[in-house]
């Protein structure tokens, strides 16, 4: 979908009023000229308007610009009410600037995942795409990532709301007195169909009013797209032109105009001579220093983190449950343990949010696919934790290449296979916390 983008000369704030009528008029793509020309009234009175210089504008005024931009009796209403309320007492809104409308901040810097954010943050400021939704395997990295490409659009003057989910990790910091988080939450509450079907919350269009400018972005992080209503979401869109969404979530939404971004591990090829920065390598010894400050991983122990880190497919949360087991063994132990049985390593050893809820979630991931899906997973762990071939999925199904072709996306899609081209060749690979927690249900 393409986003039409206002004049560069938009306000960084507008009055609620001015903010429906700009909203109104870009909907149906009216110039203000063209608007004035349409509703007999100047020019210079339309930009006013709109930029919440003229507060208290006559019944006629409101009534001439109802008529131009053929509002149905509920945006005329919405108009008029907005007229009579005036400025919102004491200034609140005036003063939700754009540099309150800002993501929370991140606890630790981002470790690879430079092509990913900037893919995301082109598109979504460029208004190419109006909705991504970020999928992946639990602890894969969606909300860091969210929460990179959220501040560098709140750098670029793109004001950002941001709603976290119940299960959503705490990695980051928000302002607890700031109501714009509470707002996001608002938007969030509607999309799962709280409230009336036909009325959007007055919070909603206060907000993006207040902030106006080039593009408002809303990210609802670790939501459950199956409770979200595509209505809402449609009316959304059409009634605040400039309104974006990021999306994470551990499945894909499937509505028109969705933009499905799967996030993969990070890349852990097979070690190599002196291959010692993959981002994935990069990522384990930043939360070696996060645990052992004092140690400083020689050749040998360098090429022990790179074997880790290709063992346990460059997934982030498994790479640093595995990390904190260094408070209590040295890298050779480490790397041992992992070529035996990674299993216990995959708790975090100081427990708490990052820990046994990895293999939980995991677990519940499978549980969730069809069950020709959760077979398929089986037969391809009994295999061994090598690589497979879109022919070999053929040969264990007995489906036809088109049918093991979905079957291979739909795996992809869900997190639990990442591609892998180990031997020079496209080939995929089970994620190793799958494998381990494929194995615990096998077992039970």
């Amino acid at each position: 979908m393409t986003l039409s983008l206002p004049p560069q000369d938009s306000p960084a704030t507008s009055d609620p009023l001015g903010s429906l009528i700009r909203g109104h008029r870009l909907r149906i793509g009216l110039t203000q000229r063209e608007l004035a020309d349409l509703s007999t009234i100047s020019v210079r009175a339309i930009r006013d308007l709109e930029k919440g210089k003229a507060q208290r504008p006559r019944k006629d005024t409101v009534r001439l610009i109802a008529d131009a931009l053929r509002l149905g009796p509920r945006s005329r209403t919405a108009l008029e009410e907005a007229a009579r309320r005036g400025p919102r007492a004491g200034g609140d809104l005036r003063r939700l600037s754009v540099e309150r409308a800002a993501p929370p901040l991140p606890l630790y810097p981002l470790v690879g995942r430079e092509a990913e954010t900037g893919v995301v943050v082109e598109e979504l400021a460029s208004g190419a795409e109006r909705l991504i939704t970020v999928v992946g395997l639990s602890g894969v990295g969606k909300t860091r990532l969210a929460l990179e490409a959220a501040a560098r659009l709140h750098q670029a003057g793109l004001p950002v709301l941001w709603h976290s989910g119940d299960e959503a990790t705490a990695d980051c910091l928000r302002a607890d007195d700031d109501p714009l988080p509470r707002l996001a939450d608002g938007c969030a509450r509607f999309l799962r169909g709280d409230g009336e079907a036909g009325d959007l919350p007055p919070e909603l269009a206060d907000v993006v009013g207040a902030i106006g400018g080039p593009g408002t972005v809303l990210v609802l992080d670790d939501v459950d797209t199956s409770g979200l209503d595509f209505g809402r979401l449609s009316r959304l869109l059409r009634e605040f032109p400039v309104l974006r969404l990021l999306i994470t979530g551990e499945r894909p939404w499937s509505v028109p105009g969705e933009r499905l971004f799967l996030l993969s591990p990070l890349e852990a090829p097979a070690p190599a001579a002196g291959h010692t920065d993959a981002a994935a390598v990069r990522f384990f010894l930043s939360q070696l220093r996060r645990v052992r400050p004092d140690i400083v991983p020689d050749a040998q122990g360098l090429a022990d983190v790179a074997w880790i880190c290709h063992r346990l497919d460059g997934h982030p949360a498994a790479l640093g449950a595995a990390a904190s087991w260094l408070a209590v063994c040295d890298l050779s132990t480490l790397r041992n343990i992992v070529d035996s049985d990674p299993a216990p390593l995959l708790d975090h050893l100081a427990g708490g949010p990052h820990g046994s809820r990895l293999q939980e979630r995991v677990g519940h991931t499978l549980s969730a696919l069809p069950a020709p899906y959760r077979t398929l997973v089986g037969d391809l762990c009994r295999l061994g934790d090598g690589e497979f071939l879109l022919q070999d999925v053929v040969r264990l199904t007995g489906r036809t290449l088109p049918e093991c072709g979905r079957l291979i996306r739909e795996l992809l899609v869900s997190g639990v296979v990442r591609s892998s081209a180990d031997n020079g060749r496209p080939g995929f690979r089970v994620l190793c916390v799958v494998r381990t927690s494929a194995g615990a249900a096998a077992a039970v």
